[in-house]
């Protein structure tokens, strides 16, 4: 695979050396017909001459001698006064007389956690990296799907301030309308979702959401649903109900680690596209108009919405519906 910036990829070079040494075109008018420079064209066609096949793909921009390298035992030094003074680059920069750029790149390179996760007066780790940055997803619909609620607040009767602006609102401070609570689930292979508005989130309501939520992905094609993840709320981890809702799919509950809601992220992301997409994308001037706007909106997102993470299709293109 070429680098991003190259003009010419691995298959672009091949047909460069094809049309030149195969089909006798010449040089100045292949460089032409692909868009690129004489030197350039000439430069792959020499590659090809002195190493064969093998010449077409990239090589390394690592230089072979790095005499202004960082030392091991400068890498050495710098990590020890990270951990004995627990201070930041500049500070361990001056006192080593190293640059700061120098210290941030050894540390990194040695796994030195940031000083913000660190407890000031221990030193131990007391919050969480992004250990799960690096991007996945199951191979076949149905192996994992992440399930996750929003809180909205509810909009009052002839809408609230998103309609007619701040400050034509007189807010009731006495008056609370409350929460909807709204339901999600995405499968992490197709990223199908369904979704339920209710008044609370207890185990009961989250148990007969993952029920419905199940057959409807049943009835899109998604048959069996093998692995459930959530995060560490109470009525996920200790709701019997919902626990009994899982074994009644036959599937098994996974939990995030505390604090880290990107491991539940395909959810996490489908909520804030949820709120920007359908809940706040419309002044509604009611709650209930907000409500029946769901349905239609999730209808779209499944079947013609485009999703990045599909190579712009929808997320019904990697199930088949019954």
């Amino acid at each position: 695979m070429s680098h991003r910036n190259a003009r010419l990829t691995f298959h672009g070079r091949l047909l460069l050396v094809q049309r030149v040494r195969q089909e006798g075109w010449a040089v100045a008018h292949t460089a032409k017909a692909m868009g690129v420079s004489r030197q350039c064209a000439h430069y792959w066609l020499k590659r090809y001459d002195q190493e064969g096949e093998e010449g077409r793909h990239d090589r390394s921009s690592r230089p072979h001698h790095s005499p202004r390298q960082t030392t091991a035992e400068v890498a050495e030094r710098i990590v020890a006064c990270r951990q004995a003074h627990r201070r930041g680059p500049d500070w361990i920069g001056a006192e080593l007389g190293v640059p700061a750029r120098t210290v941030s790149r050894v540390l990194r390179r040695a796994g030195v956690p940031y000083l913000r996760e660190l407890d000031p007066m221990t030193g131990q780790q007391i919050r969480s990296s992004k250990a799960t940055a690096v991007r996945y997803e199951r191979d076949r619909p149905g192996e994992l799907v992440h399930v996750d609620v929003k809180k909205l607040g509810k909009i009052p009767d002839g809408g609230g301030w998103r309609a007619h602006g701040r400050g034509n609102v007189k807010q009731d401070r006495t008056r609370r309308i409350g929460y909807d609570y709204v339901h999600s689930m995405v499968d992490d292979h197709s990223r199908l979702a369904y979704s339920e508005i209710h008044d609370d989130e207890k185990a009961d309501t989250c148990a007969g959401f993952l029920l419905r939520a199940a057959a409807y992905f049943a009835s899109m094609g998604i048959e069996r649903i093998e692995r459930v993840m959530t995060d560490n709320a109470f009525a996920y981890r200790h709701g019997r109900a919902f626990t009994d809702a899982v074994a009644q799919l036959g599937a098994v509950q996974k939990f995030i680690r505390p604090h880290c809601p990107w491991q539940n992220g395909k959810v996490e992301r489908f909520n804030r596209t949820l709120q920007t997409e359908w809940a706040y994308r419309h002044a509604f001037t009611s709650n209930q108009a907000r409500r029946d706007a769901l349905a239609p909106w999730l209808h779209t997102y499944n079947t013609e919405r485009r999703h990045t993470a599909l190579a712009g299709q929808p997320p019904i293109s990697r199930v088949s519906p019954t």
